[in-house]
């Protein structure tokens, strides 16, 4: 298997950061926002849930357990909202420039301020990037792999025909919902968010 590459972790003591697939355009912004990174950020908003497992304020629609939270178990103990000062946010662990460069602003200014579905949103554009080794030490631990078939979060307002169109199932939504009927259930039309899909 190629080296991959790791935005999401920043470097730690002698561990050499990895940037591949990326032009020098890329690389040059990625070296320097460390720094930026670093600078005194926003406090939370007032009501905002803190140390929150699973889930998010109140009204939030319902989200099915899925490899996500056990990802963030491991790297978070789940607070979904974490913020300790160490440059990583939220359940999954983002490191800023990462959170910045797989589109996480069109949510929040960080990962902690978002909601989980939302993280996980951006966590699965890091997935067909880099793979689970975005996350080396609890994929490891939980199992997960490069070889292990792809997946897809169910977000709300999903349909099967529409993730089966955006990720060109062959067979379609009817070939998605075989793959998946266990976990979908009788009805095709009722995705439940947080469904964990497998795609091929």
């Amino acid at each position: 298997m190629s080296e991959k590459s790791s935005y999401r972790h920043r470097p730690r003591r002698h561990r050499a950061t990895v940037l591949a697939g990326l032009g020098t355009a890329a690389l040059l912004p990625l070296i320097a926002q460390p720094a930026a990174a670093a600078q005194t950020v926003p406090e939370r908003p007032a009501g905002a849930h803190v140390g929150q497992p699973r889930g998010d304020a109140a009204g939030a629609v319902e989200r099915a357990r899925s490899v996500w939270d056990d990802i963030a178990m491991c790297e978070s103990s789940g607070d979904w909202h974490i913020n300790t000062g160490n440059s990583f946010f939220g359940g999954l662990q983002f490191w800023q420039p990462t959170w910045k460069l797989f589109g996480g602003l069109k949510y929040a200014e960080r990962a902690d301020l978002a909601t989980p579905e939302q993280q996980i949103a951006v966590a699965e554009a890091v997935l067909r990037v880099q793979g689970w080794g975005a996350w080396p030490a609890c994929t490891k631990r939980l199992g997960l792999s490069d070889h292990t078939l792809p997946v897809h979060t169910v977000r709300g307002g999903e349909t099967l025909s529409d993730i089966a169109a955006d990720f060109g199932v062959s067979g379609g939504w009817q070939r998605l919902y075989e793959l998946n009927k266990a976990v979908v259930g009788a009805d095709p039309d009722r995705l439940a968010p947080g469904v964990a899909l497998t795609l091929d």
